[in-house]
């Protein structure tokens, strides 16, 4: 399963541009404990707007070296997107930005193939700011990789509490699916029954709804394949490389070159800038056939309550900023628990 079909740019199975190479066992490449056996930080002091500058300007810095900010995007919407607004148990029962996804066995669904890249890639910051929950850094890295790609700044708050240990990770099999399994079934099998769907715009729904997000913001979301790649080896569909992944020239928001590891296909060409080509792709038939587009890209411009608002889209960037914004925020906040409660806001 993959949280790519929709979700981001970091959804799809394997969206990232950064690659971790192998490393002896238990050590991430950054030096780093493995996420399944390193110790992460669990603060009981309440974060500070001073460290969560600090913390973000770190990130900054991360995503600067490294062009992860792909990666960093599905890692948060894998953490978050695992909600359950009909779970009523006392909280963290529902999900959301728990930050769960750093245990096993979360952090070993097939969905999250690859992503234990993105969380050591992250343990140098979780480390520094020992007052910064590991939800917030997700969250926070989440955000400024969008920003930092050109994308919209996102009206983020922070103080998430983190679940305490994987006894309250998420089951398996409810991310959503990008393509339909042997069996024809979106969401199936190994996938939750209540997402399961013969349609791809009927599994979208089941996934989202049961998140609280409605049609506008799943098109919303899923402009964010604007930005990265998917991995045949993580979400089981593109291809090795393409004209766009192969090592040739990529142009960042900031107008620099970005190194990058060869491999992949993009949906977009120009995939590490956040804008919304994704939408003007999708529905061109002359578009190159090396991008990517997958049965739950097109019905987005095939079915009724979804072509709106993604010909909307298509046609202004501006109308979908606002609306990836509002929609990323939500997201973003999704079983979240807050200390301070209520939140804290930076500039």
């Amino acid at each position: 399963m993959i949280f790519a079909a929709v979700l981001v740019a970091a959804i799809i199975g394997g969206v990232d541009s950064f690659t971790i190479l192998p490393t002896a066992p238990g050590l991430s490449r950054v030096g780093f404990p493995s996420p399944t056996t390193r110790k992460f930080s669990t603060s009981l002091n309440a974060v500070t707007v001073d460290e969560l500058k600090s913390c973000r300007d770190a990130i900054d810095e991360l995503i600067n070296e490294k062009n992860c900010g792909p990666i960093l995007v599905r890692l948060a919407w894998h953490d978050s997107g695992t909600y359950d607004k009909d779970i009523t148990d006392e909280w963290p029962a529902g999900g959301g930005a728990i930050g769960t996804i750093r245990y096993e066995p979360e952090i070993l669904h097939g969905a999250n193939a690859g992503l234990a890249n993105a969380v050591s890639l992250l343990g140098s910051i979780d480390e520094k700011f020992p007052n910064v929950s590991f939800s917030d850094i997700v969250q926070m890295a989440s955000a400024r990789s969008i920003e930092l790609a050109g994308g919209p700044k996102i009206d983020m708050i922070y103080g998430r509490v983190d679940a305490s240990g994987p006894e309250f990770c998420s089951q398996e099999g409810n991310l959503p699916d990008a393509e339909p399994a042997e069996n024809g079934k979106y969401g199936g099998p190994g996938g939750t029954k209540s997402t399961e769907d013969t349609t791809p715009f009927g599994h979208l729904r089941k996934v989202f709804y049961r998140m609280g997000l409605d049609d506008e913001a799943i098109v919303a979301l899923s402009g964010a394949h604007t930005f990265g790649r998917a991995y045949k080896d993580r979400s089981g569909l593109g291809a090795e490389k393409t004209k766009f992944t192969d090592g040739s020239k990529q142009i960042r928001a900031d107008g620099t070159e970005a190194k990058y590891k060869p491999g992949g296909s993009s949906w977009t060409e120009q995939w590490l800038v956040f804008d919304n080509s994704y939408f003007t792709t999708m529905p061109d038939e002359n578009a190159d056939p090396e991008l990517l587009k997958l049965s739950t890209d097109k019905t987005l411009f095939s079915d009724e309550g979804f072509r709106p608002f993604a010909e909307k889209f298509r046609d202004s960037q501006e109308e979908f900023f606002k609306s990836y914004a509002v929609a990323h925020k939500k997201l973003s906040e999704l079983g979240s628990k807050f200390d301070p409660e209520g939140g804290v806001k930076l500039d």
